[in-house]
């Protein structure tokens, strides 16, 4: 099994968090987005993942000289072959797709890297293809699936009248990638665009009308890493999922002096908290130092100093410093606000 994640937008909806770090290796309680997402599937697949193929942009783009190497070391403590390639041009869903040709082989599961999931199935491998989804209240905003009798039927983007709330997050299982990219190549040599792009839902309709068969994946969890907000909700989540599996997530050499840690809240190694009481739903990354501060549902990053704060719904980056009076802040990294 392959995993394909075409991962080169830019992420400008997170910024300022995106200009040092590309969005899908923002860090959400101690994990890479895209670390976690590979993860997640390879739970939901149940099969070995043999490679992990990740379309990124360019450093002219704004990703760092560094992002290939964080990504195979991703696949690597996975067991799987990482292979990375650079999309210069957005155009498209189906074109970030083709750009990763050389690994479109066999089943492979194809996944974008700005959600976050957790589902309640397993996957049937001898299907054509699936499609994960999940149900929304506002399905005017999203594109969904119809299904009859445990197959799906239609593909309508954005419907403006109600069809569906069955919406597609993103990530999909093809048994074949010959097959796809077979598809997504008659799409490009005939230049098929929709809204000037090639889009991956007419990849799926004009595999349907061949005779695959795709079914629903449903999930019980679809967390959102595209704004502050939500990525602070994802982080909330994500820390509540792990402490109900039993999972440890504070460092054994986190220094307490007179603080308190409200679980569930993840703290990495070398961080030293004084009088300060952080948590439920604080992650906070190693070689931060937290004094006379209170934090709740906060995502903070590595080698961050914060003094005096009364946090609440913030995110803050990387070589931070911190030494405010307001609660639901965002700043990026090696910022100092106080």
């Amino acid at each position: 099994m392959k995993i394909i994640v075409p991962m080169a937008g830019i992420g400008s909806r997170l910024r300022p968090h995106t200009l040092t770090v590309p969005k899908p290796l923002t860090v959400i309680a101690g994990k890479p987005i895209v670390q976690r997402l590979v993860e997640d599937i390879a739970s939901v697949i149940d099969e070995k993942i043999d490679e992990i193929a990740f379309v990124i942009g360019s450093v002219a783009k704004g990703f760092p000289t560094d992002t290939e190497e964080k990504l195979l070391k991703i696949a690597k403590e996975l067991g799987a072959k990482g292979s990375v390639y650079i999309q210069d041009e957005a155009l498209g869903t189906a074109h970030a797709i083709y750009m990763a040709k050389e690994s479109l082989s066999g089943p492979c599961v194809v996944a974008y890297a700005d959600t976050l999931f957790k589902a309640d199935f397993t996957l049937d491998v001898n299907a054509d293809g699936a499609i994960w989804v999940s149900k929304v209240d506002n399905p005017s905003a999203f594109g969904v699936v119809k299904v009859q009798d445990g197959f799906i039927t239609d593909f309508i983007e954005k419907p403006k009248d109600f069809v569906s709330d069955l919406a597609i997050i993103g990530i999909y299982y093809f048994k074949s990638g010959e097959k796809l990219l077979e598809e997504i190549q008659y799409l490009i040599d005939n230049d098929l665009k929709e809204n000037n792009e090639y889009q991956l839902t007419n990849v799926l309709e004009s595999l349907k009308q061949q005779g695959a068969k795709f079914i629903p994946g449903t999930v019980s969890a679809w967390m959102d890493c595209g704004k502050k907000d939500p990525t602070v909700d994802t982080n909330k989540q994500t820390l509540g999922f792990e402490y109900a599996a039993g999972k440890n997530l504070v460092s054994s050499d986190v220094v307490l002096n007179n603080s308190q840690i409200i679980q569930p809240c993840y703290v990495g190694k070398n961080v030293v908290l004084t009088d300060t009481k952080i948590g439920p739903y604080v992650s906070i990354g190693e070689n931060s130092v937290v004094t006379n501060s209170t934090i709740v549902n906060s995502l903070i990053q590595t080698n961050v100093t914060i003094s005096n704060a009364n946090l609440n719904n913030a995110m803050i980056g990387n070589y931070a410093t911190y030494n405010a009076k307001y609660s639901s802040v965002s700043i990026g990294d090696y910022t100092e606000l106080t």
